[in-house]
């Protein structure tokens, strides 16, 4: 017989139990940001944000005020506006106001952004954020001055009131949220009563 203590049997494999411990707890947690995560909220932001700028200084350099162009009769047209209120003409007068809550609405998608995991909820922010730098860029640089520049809206439909891209994609921004919410999907991509269930499955150590 050999003395070889190589040749000793092993003991209980223990590793496997504490893998399959460690894969557990890891599939519970939400899954870590990818790249393409990371870079979707800025890259939709950017895109909304040129797209206002460029139809901007478009409507601004083409459209006579008083010359509105008709896309589809008197129903759609196109009209330079300028808003001194919040999108859709509201709150008019206080531009001063919405200028700050826009700036508090980019710093909150800002400071948010770090605990994104899901795809749905940094396009919505990212329509939100570019729509609010697409009309703080107005309040900010255009006349009569700063933080109290007046947005330029250019399509009217119908009754509703005359708005611009930045407009469009606060609200479409905002209804994905409002839909992400309703159906219980978190910033982490996880949902509400998936997290619930497995919280109820989690057993409760008893008290030494």
């Amino acid at each position: 017989m050999s003395n070889d203590p190589t040749d000793e049997p092993a003991g209980p494999d223990t590793t496997a139990g504490v893998g399959g411990s460690a894969d557990a707890t890891a599939t519970s947690r939400p899954a870590p940001r990818s790249t393409r995560m990371i870079a979707l909220l800025p890259a939709v932001a950017l895109f909304v944000l040129v797209a206002d700028l460029v139809t901007k200084i478009v409507v601004v350099a083409t459209i006579d005020p008083l010359r509105p162009i008709s896309i589809i009769g008197d129903t759609v047209t196109l009209r330079l506006v300028r808003n001194s209120g919040a999108a859709f003409s509201m709150a008019t007068g206080y531009t001063w106001i919405l200028t700050i809550v826009a700036l508090a609405v980019v710093v909150g998608i800002i400071r948010y952004s770090s605990r994104l995991r899901s795809p749905l909820w940094a396009l919505g922010l990212g329509l939100i954020l570019g729509g609010a730098l697409g009309n703080l860029v107005d309040r900010l640089f255009r006349d009569p001055g700063p933080l109290r520049g007046h947005v330029v809206d250019f399509v009217s439909i119908g009754w509703w009131p005359v708005f611009n891209v930045a407009d469009s994609a606060v609200v479409c921004g905002a209804v994905l949220l409002v839909g992400l919410t309703l159906f219980g999907v978190e910033l982490d991509g996880t949902r509400a009563s998936t997290r619930t269930r497995d919280d109820a499955r989690t057993p409760v150590a008893p008290d030494a």
